[in-house]
C-alpha cells in the first residue's frame, strides 16, 4: 500500500513538471509520464538489496572515526579502507571485513572509540559517471553503514580462512600484514541508511540486509 508521504512526493513532482511562461502554466505530458515512471521505480527499489550490492561490488570504503590525533583531536576523521564481504566460497555474506594497523588514523581512533561509519557509493564502480549522473544525485545510490569495530582473534577457527579470502581480493595485503602488523577486523553493524532516490534516506534493518542473497 502506498503511504501518504510518497503520494505527497508524487504530487509535488507532478506540480514541478509545470513550467511557468509569463502567467501561463504549460503542461508537459512527456515530463509527467517521466515523473510517474520514476515514482513507480522508487516504489520498487529494494533498499536492503541495494546496500548489499554496493558493499559487495566495492573494493574499498570511506570510513569515518572520531580522531585521536592531537592536531585534530575530536574532529571527524575520514580514511580509505579496503574491504571484503565474501565467505570461503567467495560468495557475498554482507559481513564487512577489513585490515587495520595501529600506525594509521583509523587503527588508532577505533581503540579510543570503536564506533565508525562506512560509506559505499555506486560511483566507486563508475556506474553513476557512465550513466551521466553526478555522484551527489540521490539516484547515484549510496549506503552509510554504522557500527562497532571488532578485532578478530587469530585463535578463531575461521580467522585464517577469512584472512585468505581477504588476501585473494587484495593481494598486497599479504605484505601489509608482514611489514606493518595489520590485523583483521569486522564491522558489528548497528544501523544502515540507504539513499537511492529523491525524498531522503531509508533506514534498513540489519536483519533485512543480511537476509539478502546476491
Amino acid at each position: 500500500m502506498i503511504d501518504k508521504q510518497k503520494v505527497n512526493m508524487l504530487l509535488l513532482l507532478v506540480f514541478a513538471s509545470l513550467s511557468v511562461a509569463g502567467n501561463t502554466l504549460a503542461y508537459s505530458a512527456l515530463r509527467d509520464a517521466q515523473i510517474i515512471a520514476e515514482f513507480k521505480q522508487e516504489l520498487e527499489l529494494n533498499h536492503a538489496k541495494i546496500a548489499r550490492e554496493l558493499v559487495h561490488s566495492a573494493n574499498w570504503a570511506s570510513v569515518g572515526t572520531i580522531s585521536t590525533n592531537e592536531v585534530v583531536k575530536d574532529y571527524p576523521m575520514v580514511n580509505i579502507i579496503s574491504i571484503d564481504d565474501n565467505n570461503a566460497s567467495f560468495i557475498s555474506t554482507g559481513i564487512i571485513r577489513f585490515l587495520l594497523t595501529d600506525l594509521d588514523f583509523t587503527g588508532m581512533d577505533w581503540q579510543s572509540n570503536n564506533k565508525v561509519s562506512f560509506m559505499f557509493t555506486d560511483e566507486q564502480t563508475l556506474n553513476c559517471t557512465n550513466a551521466k549522473k553526478d555522484p551527489m544525485e540521490p539516484t547515484c545510490a549510496r549506503t552509510m553503514i554504522s557500527g562497532q569495530v571488532k578485532k578478530l582473534s587469530k585463535n578463531s577457527p575461521s580467522y585464517n580462512s577469512a584472512l585468505d579470502v581477504f588476501i585473494a581480493r587484495h593481494p598486497p595485503a599479504k605484505n601489509w600484514i608482514k611489514e606493518h602488523n595489520f590485523y583483521l577486523c569486522e564491522l558489528d553493524i548497528q544501523n544502515i541508511f540507504v539513499l537511492d532516490f529523491y525524498g531522503g534516506p531509508h533506514q534498513v534493518k540489519v536483519s533485512d540486509y543480511y537476509a539478502i542473497n546476491i
